[in-house]
């Protein structure tokens, strides 16, 4: 059984174990970690991060950047959103 640590939120660690790993994949970890002078442990943490992080994925920010190039948006369209909003009541809407 291997026992791992990963980063959950700030600070706070999960703790992952996993159950039913073969030998043979267990003695491949501990040389892959030996060769990246790594702990087994730490090892697998990098696997996994980057199993599930990949540098290639897309982050929000930089899709939704290159949207707005694509579209052709400059900063005057955004200055709309930096005014000052009035702070008066909205009027109801009249059904009559």
């Amino acid at each position: 059984m291997l026992s791992l640590k990963a980063i959950l939120w700030g600070d706070k660690m999960a703790v992952l174990t996993v159950r039913n790993l073969p030998d043979d994949v267990h003695r491949a970890l501990r040389v892959r970690a030996a060769q990246h002078g790594h702990s087994t442990e730490a090892e697998v943490r990098q696997i996994l991060a980057t199993a599930v992080k990949p540098e290639a994925r897309v982050r929000l920010g930089d899709a939704l950047a290159g949207l707005g190039r694509e579209i052709g948006l400059t900063n005057q369209d955004f200055e709309v959103l930096e005014r000052p909003r009035t702070k008066a009541s909205a009027e109801p809407m009249k059904f009559e």
